[in-house]
């Protein structure tokens, strides 16, 4: 499993490894980018099924240049000496070296939606769309979280095209699968409220459009706070809103369990994790009117136009004053994120395994 250790990416690798662990399948993290904090040695070591690898440092690699990493030749090297049945990549850009193994890509980001929704031109993102394009080609196995994802995926990358009656998956190998991400529920306790809003993401990310919650704040009777980190050489003010920096898992989780109102009012949300988690702790959740999270959670939270921060602090001041509407959303939030099992994610994921292994004529790994 190829990841890194600062975006959305980890805590999707950590789920795989999490929900293949009863199947007795070994996972072994190769983390590029920037060293691995103590809290994720600690989450790795609860596992028991994961074995680690840090293959670059941080100067040769950022979450959106992957273009920049220059360790390909060590991911190569690490292959060869651990002699995997499979390699799961996580970054477009790193699907198209040449490796040995059967690949697996998950996607979590689309360039081209991504540009348009944060307003970037297309010049901006020329490269990340080699990429993507170079990665959709080379894996596999194309693996997205939605029908959403998927959906922008194929309108954007993919020729619609028939050859001889079937569908012609250009640029894809093999027709792709949705898998839906999925978080460990005991680790996110439902715990009694308090009365605050709460928010995640990193603070400098436009995409993450944490500056609208801001506005949306000033007029709130709660308490605002945003968990995150800012980039580095970047910068973050915000005037009503709290932040509490960078949190552990174990910390965001809790803050989680406490917070009464979790809000997503990202332009644009590829994995949509940090909702899944809040879910689960049974939080009521303003999301912003995304594809993605609307498949997510459809009568399951209150949907605003990320854009308007006026209508974000609308929802807040709805579900503040209205406390029987706040617990029928946590509810109606916990019961849907429950349907996603990190059992259902497995048995996909090892579906998809079986059959790259079986087109490239390897051995399926034991179930």
């Amino acid at each position: 499993m190829v990841t890194d250790a600062v975006t959305c990416r980890w805590h999707y690798s950590v789920g795989v490894a999490q929900a293949l662990q009863p199947y007795g399948i070994d996972v072994h993290f190769a983390v590029i980018g920037p060293r691995i904090r103590d809290s994720q040695r600690g989450e790795l070591a609860a596992l028991g099924n994961v074995t680690l690898t840090n293959v670059a440092d941080a100067e040769e690699w950022t979450p959106w240049d992957g273009a920049a990493y220059r360790g390909g030749e060590w991911l190569l090297a690490l292959e060869e000496r651990l002699a995997p049945d499979a390699v799961h990549l996580n970054h477009p850009s790193l699907a198209a070296l040449p490796w040995s193994r059967p690949t697996l890509l998950t996607v979590h980001g689309d360039a081209l939606s991504r540009a348009r929704a944060c307003g970037e031109t297309l010049a901006d993102t020329q490269r990340s769309l080699e990429e993507l394009l170079a990665g959709l080609r080379a894996a596999d196995q194309v693996i997205a979280p939605s029908q959403a994802a998927l959906h922008d995926l194929c309108a954007h990358y993919r020729p619609g095209t028939v050859r001889g009656g079937e569908s012609a998956w250009e640029p894809f190998r093999a027709e792709p699968r949705v898998i839906p991400h999925t978080r460990c529920r005991y680790r996110f306790a439902h715990r009694p409220k308090r009365e605050f809003v709460l928010a995640a993401g990193r603070l400098s990310d436009a995409g993450k459009n944490l500056a609208a919650l801001d506005d949306a704040a000033r007029d709130l009777p709660w308490p605002v706070f945003i968990a995150g980190s800012v980039g580095a050489g970047q910068e973050a003010e915000f005037i009503a809103a709290d932040c509490l920096g960078p949190l552990t898992p174990h910390d965001l989780a809790n803050w989680m369990g406490l917070a009464a109102i979790f809000v997503l009012p990202s332009r644009y949300e590829a994995s949509g994790l940090t909702a899944l988690e809040a879910a689960l702790c049974g939080c009521a959740l303003v999301l912003a009117d995304l594809p993605n999270l609307r498949e997510a959670w459809c009568d399951a939270a209150l949907f605003v136009d990320p854009t308007r921060p006026v209508e974000i602090g609308n929802a807040l001041q709805k579900l503040v004053r209205n406390p029987e509407l706040r617990a029928r959303l946590g509810h109606l939030a916990r019961k849907r994120a429950l349907r996603h099992s990190p059992e259902q994610m497995a048995e996909r994921l090892l579906e998809c395994y079986g059959e790259v292994l079986t087109r490239r004529g390897s051995t399926t790994p034991a179930r």
